[in-house]
């Protein structure tokens, strides 16, 4: 059993984060990063091709990371595989001895760096998820028997303050009829529309990890709440971050982020981490959090 499902099966308080593959092939840093995230944290995301741009492989990260005793999670996106891309790629994931899988639909090619590439979007994020429902039984998708079946803790994502929530809830539902064992969300900064989020949901009794995102700086939150979906960062944050000095933005970062946490805690199962970069502050976050 994977530590992430035995530490939600306990009922225990977890706390993930994620790392991104570089571009290219020196992954001493990212490495490094890992190492840094490994006793905070009870299992590490691995991007799959952030953004829609050209990364290392998640389930390369993935297994290297198992091999330094830091339990991943395989991040698998449907934009860039058909089925038989994505199933084959969960099986050799298995193989490698990877048991944690996030469905990801992915950003448009359109958003990346190879912006003719067509996008392949065969299976959406909820067929996703019930393709490993699937393999997890012993078959494929097209009912296939398999030599061997996996056993992956597979999740996906929600996004808490997307407008209509009503849509975004639906959606949710549909991830668990397919099998969606846990969630993490997008970023949370509105308590009170988080609250809200997991007022309404809360009958579906499937763990719930809400996501932090480390934030930098006035201009990511203002930018963050033009162009990314479902994120928004009240405006006396945004002010906090703006009114703080450059050389204590990092400290104020980790500020608001416990802050939240501490919120939102009684509402959730858990949190994940997000800190683009300033892997130092999760453990940070963490001890000013109280966790």
């Amino acid at each position: 059993m994977s530590k992430l499902k035995e530490a939600l099966k306990k009922g225990e308080f977890v706390v993930t984060s994620e790392v991104g593959p570089p571009k290219g092939v020196d992954i001493e840093h990212l490495l490094k990063d890992a190492e840094m995230l490994k006793d905070s944290v009870v299992a590490v995301n691995v991007t799959d091709n952030q953004s829609a741009v050209v990364r290392v492989g998640s389930m390369a990260i993935c297994h290297l990371l198992k091999q330094r005793g830091i339990e991943p999670v395989f991040q698998l996106v449907t934009r860039d595989r058909n089925r038989i891309a994505l199933q084959s790629d969960l099986l050799s994931a298995w193989v490698l001895g990877i048991e944690n899988v996030l469905c990801i639909t992915g950003d448009h090619p359109s958003l990346g760096d190879h912006q003719e590439a067509k996008p392949v979007y065969d299976f959406d994020s909820v067929n996703l998820v019930k393709a490993v429902s699937i393999l997890n039984d012993g078959k494929d998708f097209a009912g296939n028997e398999l030599e061997g079946k996996p056993a992956f803790f597979h999740g996906a994502v929600v996004t808490p303050e997307y407008e209509p929530m009503d849509l975004q809830i639906l959606k949710m539902k549909k991830k668990i009829d397919a099998g969606a064992q846990f969630f993490q969300t997008q970023a949370v900064y509105d308590v009170k529309s988080f609250e809200n989020f997991m007022n309404k949901v809360s009958g579906f009794n499937v763990p719930v990890l809400a996501g932090i995102v480390v934030l930098k700086s006035a201009g990511m939150a203002k930018y963050m709440n033009e162009n990314v979906a479902g994120v928004f960062v009240p405006d006396d944050i945004i002010k906090e971050m703006a009114d703080t000095p450059k050389e204590d933005r990092k400290k104020k970062a980790v500020e608001i982020a416990a802050r939240i946490i501490e919120d939102i805690k009684p509402m959730c199962q858990g949190i994940h981490i997000m800190p683009l970069g300033w892997d130092d502050t999760v453990s940070q976050i963490k001890e000013a959090a109280g966790l």
